[in-house]
């Protein structure tokens, strides 16, 4: 069997899009509490996703969302990392700048472990992506449109996406 450099490629950006989201879950995780979501998005799914982001685009007034939409349309696959927004309830916290947890859940607030165990995943896999030299960017737009499409579940309130290239020049950089 001969494979052609684009589908050998595209096959080696799944493979590495799986070896992401295994870093991202064996990232250290606050209270051993693991509340990470992570998927693959290729196909369709994809799709929505670019179109998604497009409209958040026209909708706020958010030009970037737009330009983010063309990098992710002009790759084959992209990682979404989130997690569930869940207190740990740990005594005499407040990083979150509540007296409790029950104050925080209350206000609507989210706990600050919660945004930074996933801050520490997205390093996870990031680091992984520079590893195996697949070029990457971590994209608030594209986890805030998986969001509104619900692609992570009802139970994940803060995502974010990491599309994955493999091209002569990145094409998450130079933008514009």
């Amino acid at each position: 069997m001969l494979l052609l450099n684009e589908e050998v490629e595209a096959k080696g950006l799944f493979r590495a899009a799986e070896q992401l989201c295994l870093a991202a879950r064996t990232a250290p995780k606050g209270k051993g509490m693991d509340l990470l979501v992570t998927a693959v998005v290729d196909g369709e799914d994809k799709d929505r996703l670019t179109e998604k982001m497009r409209e958040i685009a026209e909708r706020d007034g958010v030009a970037f969302f737009s330009r983010d939409a063309g990098n992710v349309e002009g790759v084959v696959v992209l990682v979404l990392l989130g997690t569930r927004k869940e207190p740990l309830g740990l005594p005499h916290c407040g990083f979150c700048g509540f007296t409790d947890c029950g104050a925080m859940q209350k206000a609507g607030a989210t706990c600050s472990f919660n945004t930074g165990d996933l801050g520490i995943a997205l390093g996870s896999a990031v680091s992984r992506a520079a590893d195996l030299r697949v070029d990457n960017r971590i994209m608030y737009s594209a986890g805030k449109a998986a969001l509104e499409l619900g692609l992570l579940g009802p139970d994940v309130a803060i995502a974010y996406g990491i599309p994955l290239s493999a091209t002569g020049k990145s094409p998450f950089f130079d933008r514009g």
